[in-house]
């Protein structure tokens, strides 16, 4: 099995749930091992579960939900790793 980023992305939640099977967690580990964009997003992913599990409010900048929105699919329909040989 090879996994790509979008591949990752989609067990971010299971992965930190540690709810899959050893094979795919095996993988997933491999890729953030050279993934520095996928790195960056399950730390992120670990920052707002931790933020959101605290009691206090923080209130967003104007324009931040949809310019996160907007970020999100950028990098949804990009290949993080131009010019690599599909190995993610």
């Amino acid at each position: 099995m090879n996994l790509k980023c979008k591949d990752v992305w989609e067990h971010i939640s299971e992965f930190l749930d540690q709810d899959l099977t050893p094979e795919v967690r095996a993988e997933i580990e491999k890729h953030l091992e050279n993934c520095e964009a996928c790195s960056a997003i399950l730390d992120s992913t670990r920052n707002v579960l931790v933020l959101t599990a605290d009691d206090r409010t923080y209130e967003l900048p104007v324009g931040y939900s949809q310019r996160l929105h907007d970020r999100l699919q950028q990098a949804i329909h990009q290949d993080p790793h131009p010019g690599e040989n599909s190995r993610n």
